[in-house]
């Protein structure tokens, strides 16, 4: 490049490489280094350099890149103004994303479904919905990835069925994102048939169809039928199918079966265990009065220091099992971890309290009342 300030294009080929492999530093800093050189941007550079900017969340670089095209001239540029919107949205001013949304003399349709994702990815779903509404007045129809993320973030089922019903108009419903999305608001409400229903009759399933569909039966024998047709249709499990899994297996008290499957996941699929895989493991023993060997296992097998999740798993299978002295030991453990968390003690408290330890009882209340901690209800 003997002639740099020449063109701009050679440098948005390098700012959008950096920027695609995730290296947004080195992204930004050509950004600066083609001011300081006095090259003119371009409507292709503001859009890569707000992409680094939205993916290490600075703001600040992202206001000033704002500003930088203002007085170029391109912050009437729908290509700038969507990137602008999508570096606001993620950066965590979701109010500054809509200013800017509003402000668009014209938009099209990554500009709505740009708008919609960063509405939903905020937990915003009454305003997701309601602009959701306004894109289909408009006449733009949300793609597939803005509607699996609205039925994603749902938690009403009327609102599910809603959108549902526009899909269907869309003629979208067997998109497999979309669909894959519908098993899971189907399976959260407890409408297992219907989420049974559009996983048969889908054209195509990938590794999150079967995930959601698992999941969908995760306290019931069935999820251990879909595994096995998993299997038979030469569909690789993640870590995601062997959490539903072994969260199956703890359930059903399948003990062995779950040994066998944390084993396989490691031998025969190359998964390292997370975690919720050991989290898993420790309920799967827990739920079976089998605490020493939950205990062991997280002492004697983990890879890694054991979190809440798995400790407060081994503290509820101790006051289940009467377990004091493992329980202790649990306790101090998440006591460290999550010295405010109330749950903890009132378990331990529990533990105590069913061993007739009456003394222990009264110091753990002494101990939540010194950290400022409510214990009244325990």
């Amino acid at each position: 490049m003997s002639k740099r300030d020449a063109s701009a294009f050679a440098w948005n080929s390098l700012i959008s490489g950096y920027a695609e492999l995730g290296q947004y530093e080195d992204a930004l800093a050509l950004y600066f280094q083609m001011e300081e050189d006095g090259v003119e941007p371009d409507r292709y550079t503001f859009p890569r350099v707000l992409k680094a900017c939205a993916g290490i969340g600075c703001i600040r670089i992202g206001e000033a890149v704002h500003r930088h095209a203002v007085r170029t001239g391109f912050v009437y540029d729908c290509f700038v103004l969507n990137s602008l919107v999508d570096m606001y949205a993620k950066c965590g001013d979701i109010v500054q994303a809509r200013k800017v949304f509003d402000k668009m003399p014209s938009r099209d349709l990554v500009s709505w479904n740009t708008m919609l994702t960063g509405y939903i990815h905020h937990g915003l779903l009454v305003e997701a919905v309601d602009l959701f509404r306004r894109m289909l007045q408009d006449g733009f129809g949300p793609d597939s990835v803005a509607i699996s993320a609205i039925l994603s973030g749902n938690s009403s089922l009327k609102l599910g069925l809603q959108v549902h019903g526009w899909v269907v108009r869309l003629g979208l419903e067997w998109n497999l994102s979309i669909a894959n999305s519908l098993i899971v608001v189907y399976s959260n409400h407890g409408m297992l048939d219907k989420a049974r229903w559009i996983f048969d009759n889908m054209a195509e399933r990938d590794v999150v169809s079967w995930n959601a569909i698992i999941s969908a039966h995760s306290k019931l024998p069935h999820a251990l039928s879909y595994y096995e047709q998993m299997e038979k249709a030469d569909v690789l499990p993640d870590c995601i199918t062997f959490v539903s899994m072994l969260s199956t297996l703890a359930h059903l008290g399948l003990v062995k079966d779950g040994e066998r499957l944390f084993s396989r996941m490691r031998e025969n699929y190359g998964i390292e265990p997370s975690m919720e895989h050991y989290a898993c493991m420790v309920n799967l023993y827990g739920r079976t009065g089998m605490v020493d060997e939950a205990y062991a296992l997280i002492v004697e097998m983990m890879e890694f220091e054991a979190g809440p999740t798995v400790w407060g798993a081994l503290l509820h299978a101790c006051y289940v099992h009467g377990n004091v002295e493992i329980g202790e030991v649990a306790a101090e453990k998440l006591f460290e971890l999550e010295a405010d968390n109330e749950h903890n003690y009132a378990l331990l408290i529990k533990i105590y309290e069913k061993a007739g330890r009456l003394d222990d009882v009264e110091k753990m209340r002494m101990m939540l009342v010194e950290r400022g901690l409510e214990w009244e209800s325990y």
